[in-house]
């Protein structure tokens, strides 16, 4: 018997057409999402960013004071920091302070684990002070499949540091204090429903080891940087770029978190998402991409760059940094 022939997905511009939603274009830029820089404390295998202790790349406090004059806009309503661990960015603990006065939502994309390090425990004060709400990746409630991805060990420590957050409030009904976890698959497949998951994950975590967060975000694999490398390593990258056209889901695709998002990187280029930016795939359409140059009515009314990376956010419930967009296309890889 011959083997079986997987089929190449069709370029995502061409899936986007047939659902009337090309060209896919800006709708307003609400969200500011800042990458701090790329080191990073872990080195996770799943990481699209490709961060760890060995990278050097990181934000200037240029750059930085740039971006908080960009957040101060009307139209932001949210400035999202990530990484990396934006921690050891040095000029953090200012900008942080900084943002904070301009009464916007903000929020960390923090591994917690770095704050057992007695060079960043500091930075629980720091967000508690700012009120900043901390978004955390946490792949499994079983220490087991969580260390699998994060490294051995992870798990307790991210176990011990959210009691240490609860204790502040954190993750605590009414305080104010969010703490919201970050689900993704152990492999080539999408997640589970986000819901249902949320609810297994609160009552496993509240039981065995008596700590709370508020919500739960499901995120699909994106097949970019180390990802994407286990897949081809595995022979299995055709399969799950077929898996995720299957599962392509037009009411996520409308729903995108670029069409509302902006991001910028460590150099102050800009992105449509935070995979093109692991990419290198600036704005482009005529949109200007670096923050030197940056035009608010061009950008928020700019054409997005897809390729087909893309199929990850629009497969299935959708994904993005908040979480699933809508619901299921009824479609699983």
């Amino acid at each position: 018997m011959e083997p079986q022939t997987i089929p190449v997905p069709t370029p995502f511009e061409k899936k986007l057409q047939a659902a009337s939603l090309c060209p896919l274009v800006s709708r307003d830029i609400v969200t500011l999402q800042i990458n701090a820089g790329k080191r990073c404390s872990l080195l996770c295998k799943h990481c699209h960013v490709e961060a760890g202790p060995g990278r050097t790349e990181e934000m200037s406090r240029a750059t930085l004071e740039k971006c908080l004059a960009i957040a101060a806009g009307q139209s932001i309503t949210t400035v999202d920091i990530t990484g990396g661990s934006p921690e050891m960015n040095p000029h953090i603990e200012w900008f942080l302070d900084a943002a904070a006065k301009l009464g916007k939502r903000l929020i960390v994309r923090s591994n917690l684990v770095i704050l057992l390090d007695k060079e960043y425990e500091q930075f629980v004060d720091v967000y508690v002070r700012n009120r900043v709400e901390l978004a955390a990746s946490l792949p499994h409630w079983k220490a087991e499949k969580c260390d699998r991805q994060r490294g051995q060990g992870s798990f307790d420590k991210i176990v011990a540091v959210i009691r240490i957050l609860n204790g502040q409030g954190y993750g605590r009904e009414g305080s104010g204090l969010v703490l919201d976890l970050v689900h993704n698959p152990m492999g080539s497949f999408l997640p589970g429903p986000q819901a249902a998951l949320e609810q297994e994950y609160k009552a496993e975590l509240a039981t065995v080891h008596g700590i709370t967060f508020n919500k739960l975000f499901c995120l699909t694999n994106n097949p970019v940087g180390r990802f994407r490398e286990h897949l081809a390593a595995k022979g299995s990258y055709e399969e799950y770029m077929a898996a995720l056209e299957r599962a392509f889901n037009p009411l996520a695709a409308e729903n995108v978190m670029c069409r509302t998002t902006l991001s910028v990187g460590w150099d102050g280029s800009i992105y449509d998402c935070d995979f093109n930016q692991m990419l290198g795939l600036r704005v482009d359409h005529g949109a200007p991409n670096h923050i030197e140059e940056f035009d608010l009515e061009a950008l928020r009314q700019r054409r997005i760059v897809v390729d087909d990376h893309c199929y990850a956010c629009t497969a299935g419930q959708g994904s993005s940094c908040q979480g699933a967009v809508g619901k299921a296309s009824g479609v699983r890889g």
